[in-house]
């Protein structure tokens, strides 16, 4: 397991990022960085360009600016990263278990082929550290939103990133699995040095895990610890009903 680099030199740094989509300019002069084991929350109205962040920093949209990161030596290298999506479309019977949505990514052998023991105990291993092991076999349809999204979760750091991205994780879970989601992830960053970019509206949680909150509309209109944002005037001019029902 890594070591936490308190001192940050494990980042990655993003510069004048830009998206335009036709003639739309959908993102403008975004600026911010992301230090290895930390949690970053990205927070904003709707239509604010969340979404369309992260699948820029995914490589889905293209974009002006720069994305690079730094190892913990400073030299600049190729970013792994990790991605969960606000929604996992899963058919309705569909036969596709567990094991097989892992294989499809960790094998070039056909699934049809038959399950291959060593390659099952790896998976069991992986899915054990969520809490999910024993949903190998499962079919995918079978599983509820939290356990889909523990799965999702899992798949997305094996091999382990450097960033994860979660997109809107609280999408079909329950308040409890939504606890014990931010519990795991706070497991991640601290046993595994990850660093955790999510979009997220559920500010409590927010405030308790995150290390830093980025208020977004268009462009970057606040960020900083929890409390700086959280209590800022552009978050109160943005959430005014959350500003006073959730937060304080």
């Amino acid at each position: 397991m890594n070591k936490h680099h308190t001192s940050g030199t494990c980042r990655t740094t993003i510069s004048n990022l830009g998206v335009t989509l036709g003639k739309n300019v959908i993102l403008y002069e975004i600026d911010f960085t992301l230090n290895c084991g930390e949690l970053t929350a990205l927070i904003g109205r709707n239509g604010a360009g969340k979404t369309t962040l992260l699948k820029a920093l995914l490589g889905e949209y293209p974009h002006t600016g720069t994305v690079t990161f730094h190892t913990p030596e400073g030299k600049q290298r190729k970013l792994r990263i990790g991605y969960v999506p606000q929604q996992i479309n899963t058919e309705h019977n569909s036969p596709v278990t567990v094991y097989d949505l892992f294989a499809a990514f960790l094998s070039a052998r056909p699934v049809f082929f038959g399950k291959k023991k060593y390659l099952a105990r790896t998976i069991a291993a992986q899915l054990a550290l969520f809490g999910v092991e024993e949903h190998l076999d499962s079919r995918l349809c079978d599983l509820s939103g939290g356990e889909l999204q523990r799965v999702m979760l899992a798949l997305a750091v094996f091999p382990v990133p450097e960033l994860l991205i979660l997109d809107e994780p609280a999408s079909g879970i329950d308040r409890n699995g939504l606890v014990i989601l931010f519990q795991q992830l706070a497991q991640l960053k601290k046993d595994r040095d990850i660093t955790i970019l999510l979009v997220s509206h559920d500010l409590p949680l927010v405030r308790e895990h995150a290390d830093q909150v980025i208020l977004l509309d268009k462009t970057i209109i606040a960020k900083g610890t929890p409390d700086e944002v959280l209590n800022s005037q552009a978050f109160r001019d943005t959430f005014t009903y959350f500003a006073q029902s959730e937060v304080h």
